[in-house]
């Protein structure tokens, strides 16, 4: 399918109706320049535009775009035809502000009421005990694997590639999508190649079955590795 052709609230709509590879590639490219100005007017306010700060906010807003895509269907209201572009750009910039108070709130010595976070979700939302049982344990999976990435990664670009590897794993961006990314720095095939090896490792030192970890629900990392 040419998503390119598609107008940008229906792109918008198949990737957050679970889009394929090419519908989320297409999407950040697209959205990618309204976020990023939006994310830097925002942070110009602040009185910090760090490239590493922009760039970060950026690639957060993507990751919670795609994350919560099934509460926004719903939230979402089509008034005329460029509708979703003022949402994006209300979304970036109400996430960035977040950033900022929480960072000016810190550094005040004080705590940030926000909202409720993965796991507190998880267990608002688990039917039995059965259910929330099993969200413990996949979060304590996850905290494992992540503190197994920590532990493997070094140099500089270890904060980049322990980013791709969750993008993958727990948002669902796939790797032309993720190498989209600017912040990212790396072409489909870097970013594939990243997965692999660190996937690899993980396996190597945790034997994490891919299952368990994929929540997906597709076959896994493209290069064939998997935990």
């Amino acid at each position: 399918m040419d998503y390119a052709g598609l107008s940008a609230e229906e792109l918008t709509l198949v990737c957050f109706h679970g889009g394929d590879e090419s519908a989320w590639t297409e999407f950040v490219r697209r959205f990618q320049p309204l976020i990023a100005g939006v994310v830097f007017r925002v942070a110009r306010k602040w009185g910090d535009t760090s490239r590493q700060v922009v760039d970060d906010l950026v690639q957060d807003t993507f990751v919670k775009l795609c994350g919560e895509r099934q509460e926004l269907l719903q939230t979402f209201k089509s008034v005329h035809k460029d509708a979703i572009f003022g949402y994006v750009k209300v979304f970036a910039a109400n996430l960035a502000h977040d950033y900022f108070k929480g960072q000016r709130t810190h550094k005040r010595g004080g705590s940030v009421a926000g909202g409720s976070t993965a796991n507190e979700r998880d267990c608002e939302h688990v039917a039995d005990a059965r259910s929330a049982e099993s969200a413990i344990e996949r979060d304590l999976l996850i905290g494992q694997i992540d503190s197994c990435l920590r532990g493997i990664l070094v140099g500089p670009n270890s904060e980049r590639d322990r980013k791709i590897f969750w993008l993958y794993y727990r948002v669902g961006l796939a790797a032309s999508a993720i190498a989209a990314l600017p912040s990212v720095g790396l072409s489909t095939k870097g970013v594939e190649s990243t997965l692999a090896r660190l996937t690899r490792q993980v396996r190597e030192r945790l034997s994490v079955p891919t299952k368990e970890l994929d929540e997906r629900g597709n076959e896994g990392i493209r290069p064939g590795e998997s935990f």
